[in-house]
């Protein structure tokens, strides 16, 4: 069965990603935008749709990324009161029956949650070597492609 979405706990993410948005606070709009665009660049790499959810008792009044433009990146905050927990296991059970559901998180409570609701959790440091390695590729396949293109058009 095929992953059908990818669900991120923006902050378990945001604060085991410690080289991303350096001298910013881990929950600070700047560290977020910096973190939504990476994902953005990996789901443009991978296809895989992504849910990045938020907590709400953090979210900004004033979201300051682009707000989710398609169904294959969406960001996402939780309800104020609940948690991005809660939004996470009950998208999990309610995709579940449509193919895999892989849910980002360092939370070991919420990875059993997780895997009880048919689910698959990865942890935040297994993930981020994986945006890593997936960008890593594309920007060769790009510089492969852009030589291939120069080449092309060089004089005899």
């Amino acid at each position: 069965m095929a992953v059908v979405r990818i669900l991120i706990d923006g902050y378990s993410l945001l604060h085991h990603w410690g080289e991303l948005a350096p001298g910013q606070p881990r929950y600070s709009a700047a560290a977020r935008d910096v973190l939504i665009d990476r994902l953005r660049q990996y789901q443009d790499a991978i296809g895989t749709p992504l849910t990045i959810i938020f907590d709400g008792n953090n979210a900004p009044s004033q979201p300051s990324a682009a707000p989710s433009s398609c169904r294959e990146l969406e960001i996402l905050y939780s309800s104020l009161g609940k948690t991005a927990d809660e939004l996470i296991e009950r998208t999990t059970a309610r995709l579940r029956e449509y193919g895999e559901v892989c849910v980002v998180t360092n939370d070991f409570a919420e990875q059993d949650t997780i895997l009880s609701l048919g689910g698959f959790p990865v942890g935040c440091e297994h993930f981020i070597r994986q945006v890593e390695q997936a960008l890593s590729r594309l920007q060769q396949e790009v510089n492969a492609r852009n030589r291939k293109e120069r080449r092309q058009f060089r004089r005899p």
